[in-house]
């Protein structure tokens, strides 16, 4: 077979290399663009699907919640630190080769999580799954670019965007939908099974579809560049996503403090190694000195931080805070899935006008949402309805498919380096590490906030409280005891860190109730002004309270976006066109 180099596509001889050997025959370069895409959507999908998955997970396997968040963290942490090797690899041996070695590995990784019967196992087999995600990913773009011709390849582009989206988004919808299936009574496997057919599938069209392509001058792998790379990138992502379900312990911190450096020498020996005229970096220095690239990181790293970490705690809310089902707070954010799809289909007539600005109007839109959603939740308070938010949800999609479609071809437009598998992992690397940093700040942030709005959150409830105890014949001195003692209990909960759990105020509080020798129907009357209306509207509010003011830092990540857009180089459409390859 011969195999296409991304020079063959960059030069001179371009245009005949593109309509020959370069790019897939007639349709069958659709079939390759849906057979990476699914791939693409598989892999984001798994990025957020567990987060519903946990409750079920966890009773299943009888795992701690530590445990559990290991299950939703280590999959991305591996994903990110195999990344940029990936994308060499694929430099070097093939993109074509390594997808599918990716896809192999994921499909059998897949399995393997669903039919864990242990906590250990399942985080195990979560780690093998993230790393075939980090081989894969970066090969995408690079073979789209050698698949389509420049004037195809926007609306590839484009539909690689909304693949990247719309798999991030749908994650916790498909997921609590597939659990409330129970197909075959899978409950939670399902979540990992519903890869195997899909990644089968395209594993055969793949192997027979997909032109085999390298890059120019690719000789081998920086091991040492790798090791230290993802060291460097351990370092960081590992304390972000478990210091806080593990009060911050010595050693996270120490990893943090240590990340910086062992990056910065990472810098320093892909920079000796790119001076040598026979070295091989992981990561040419050179792509940081174009503008258009590093402004890119910049942006996928700040803009990343925002969306992931917005439904992370939009769920918590709706489905911790006001009851929702796993597949009624999926229901919800389907307004914004449908118009990130929208966004995403008109992006490249947008382009066309606005080039790079169009960035700028996907986050301008990003802000109008996700203020119209905030004010939403502070007018509804407790009264919130999953329906009320649809509207802002909706213009957010719109901002987002405007966004996510074009972003890879405007960041990487007049990008004459033909390290195309390179530039693909330190992009999609970037975005990992803002879905890391962006998830651990809303996290501290959101249940931070859960922790000191419960005091007001409780004594919010406590005139009513009163009222339903006073109707119910309990004496004043009694209700002093009921209300200090669900005060107490209530601020103890939203403290902790496995909302789940029982704290011992609860618990006694229980107890004495059931030890009490008051008539069995003021016992039920108490327990259900407590139980059936306090500690429900308590904890709405606190959810509603924490959630509206959390949001300040997802409009802080697309503000921000928006404003690093202008130090991006004006582009033509053709320059999106004519990207070299992909992140």
């Amino acid at each position: 077979m011969h195999t296409v180099r991304t020079d063959e596509l960059t030069g001179a001889g371009a245009s005949s290399s593109a309509s020959g050997l370069g790019r897939a025959a007639d349709k069958a370069r659709w079939v390759v663009l849906a057979v990476t895409l699914s791939a693409v959507f598989m892999q984001m999908l798994d990025t957020t699907i567990t987060m519903v998955a946990l409750p079920e997970l966890q009773a299943d396997l009888g795992a701690t919640f530590a445990e559990v968040q290991l299950v939703v963290a280590v999959y991305s942490l591996a994903f990110a630190c195999t990344l940029v090797t990936g994308g060499r690899l694929g430099d070097i041996h093939g993109r074509k080769k390594i997808f599918l070695i990716g896809m192999v590995g994921f499909t059998l990784a897949s399995a393997l999580c669903g039919a864990a019967t242990g906590s250990t196992f399942l985080i195990l087999s979560r780690v093998f799954q993230g790393v075939c995600s980090g081989l894969m990913f970066p090969q995408v773009l690079s073979i789209l670019q050698v698949t389509f011709s420049p004037q195809e390849r926007p609306k590839a582009l484009a539909a690689y965007g909304a693949s990247v989206g719309l798999g991030t988004v749908l994650g916790p919808v498909l997921g609590g939908w597939l659990i409330d299936l129970d197909i075959l009574g899978t409950d939670w496997r399902s979540i990992f099974f519903v890869n195997l057919p899909i990644g089968l599938l395209a594993l055969l069209v793949g192997m027979a579809k997909i032109p085999e392509s390298s890059a120019e001058g690719a000789r081998r792998l920086d091991v040492i560049g790798a090791v230290i790379l993802t060291a460097g990138l351990f370092s960081l992502i590992l304390p972000l996503v478990i210091g806080r379900e593990h009060d911050w312990p010595g050693w996270s911190l120490v990893l943090l403090g240590l990340s910086p450096l062992v990056l910065v020498g990472f810098a320093l020996c892909e920079r000796a190694l790119t001076a040598r005229p026979d070295g091989a970096p992981l990561v040419p220095t050179g792509l940081f000195r174009e503008r258009s690239f590093s402004v890119g990181l910049l942006i996928s790293i700040v803009f990343f931080a925002g969306i992931p970490s917005f439904f992370m705690t939009f769920f918590l809310t709706l489905q911790a805070g006001f009851g929702y089902s796993p597949v009624s707070a999926g229901a919800v954010s389907l307004g914004f899935a449908l118009f990130i799809a929208v966004g995403s289909a008109r992006s490249a007539a947008v382009v066309k006008k606005l080039g790079k600005w169009t960035l700028a109007l996907g986050t301008g839109l990003l802000l109008i949402g996700m203020t119209g959603v905030m004010v939403t939740v502070d007018w509804a308070g407790t009264d919130l309805h999953g329906y009320q938010l649809i509207p802002s949800l909706m213009i957010a999609g719109v901002g987002g498919g405007f966004f996510l479609a074009p972003c890879t071809g405007i960041m990487l437009a007049g990008l004459r380096s033909r390290e195309a598998g390179s530039a693909s992992g330190v992009l999609a690397t970037a975005q990992q590490v803002g879905i890391a940093v962006g998830i651990a700040v809303a996290g501290i942030l959101f249940f931070g906030l859960l922790g000191s709005n419960a005091a007001g959150s409780s004594g919010s409830a406590v005139p009513e409280l009163r009222r339903d105890l006073a109707a119910a014949g309990v004496p004043a001195p009694q209700q002093d005891r009921i209300v200090t003692g669900f005060e107490t209990c209530f601020g103890d909960r939203m403290n902790q860190k496995d909302l789940t759990e029982t704290p011992e105020s609860c618990t006694r509080i229980e107890r004495e109730t059931a030890q009490s020798p008051a008539p069995q129907e003021l016992k039920t009357k108490v327990q259900a002004a407590v139980l059936g209306k306090a500690v429900p509207e308590a904890r709405k509010a606190n959810f509603s309270d924490s959630f509206g003011q959390v949001v300040y830092w997802q409009l802080g990540c697309f503000a921000l976006s928006c404003l690093l857009v202008f130090l991006l180089p004006k582009i033509r459409p053709e320059d999106v066109a004519d990207v070299p390859g992909g992140a």
